[in-house]
């Protein structure tokens, strides 16, 4: 299937959104689904689920809607989640060991190869069946074995340094935890800065509207 040359970052952020839900469509056993249907299930409206998947070129039929197993397949491949991508993960910390004893990196796409941590204790540890290797071996390990993203739960004071050093070893993209934003876009490094507490000032914000809403 031809996909067209440019598709928007909007289009795009919402295509993980709906392969999560088609997945667990089809874990609950449904064949197909209408956008009409699939639109009531995330919130949003048959129209503009119709216009982000002609973006790739539509994935239905009129009059039947869409095949889920078939649209589980053109989803994944869009997010290139069986294109075999590597990762390795950089501070064992408290986020860090979370990730490792709770995150299913292969349901997004990637193996994680290796985490690495600073903290003597914790080297030769294993989270989440991954074992902690030394940071000192990192650069190595990254260019040796071309892990494909870095995974950023360190402290934020080290994260500009270790990041431009690991793409300088060869790394392509970076999730970065570290609560430093990263910007990398000039040497061509896709980065994914995620912030909890945005998530958090949105929620707080939404509230507020909603109570005075109900005030009026």
């Amino acid at each position: 299937m031809e996909r067209k040359q440019l598709v928007s970052k909007a289009v795009i952020q919402r295509m993980p959104r709906y392969y999560r839900n088609i997945c667990e469509l089809r874990a609950e056993g449904v064949q197909r689904i209408s956008s009409r249907a699939l639109a009531e299930r995330m919130g949003l409206t048959a129209s503009q689920i119709r216009q982000d998947f002609n973006c790739f070129g539509g994935f239905g039929q009129q009059g039947y809607g869409y095949n889920v197993d078939k649209l589980q397949d053109e989803l994944g491949s869009i997010l290139g989640l069986r294109a075999g991508h590597t990762a390795v993960l950089v501070g064992a910390g408290n986020l860090g060991r979370a990730l490792l004893n709770n995150f299913d990196f292969s349901a997004s796409g990637f193996r994680l190869l290796c985490a690495f941590d600073a903290n003597a204790e914790l080297v030769g540890q294993k989270f989440g069946g991954h074992e902690i290797c030394n940071t000192a071996d990192l650069y190595d390990f990254v260019r040796r074995e071309r892990p494909d993203v870095a995974i950023l739960t360190l402290s934020r004071r080290h994260a500009p340094d270790i990041a431009r050093a690991l793409v300088d070893c060869g790394i392509r993209g970076l999730w970065n935890f570290t609560g430093e934003d990263l910007h990398l876009e000039g040497l061509g490094i896709p980065v994914e800065n995620v912030h909890l507490s945005d998530s958090m000032m949105m929620l707080c914000h939404m509230v507020i509207q909603d109570e005075e809403l109900s005030e009026d």
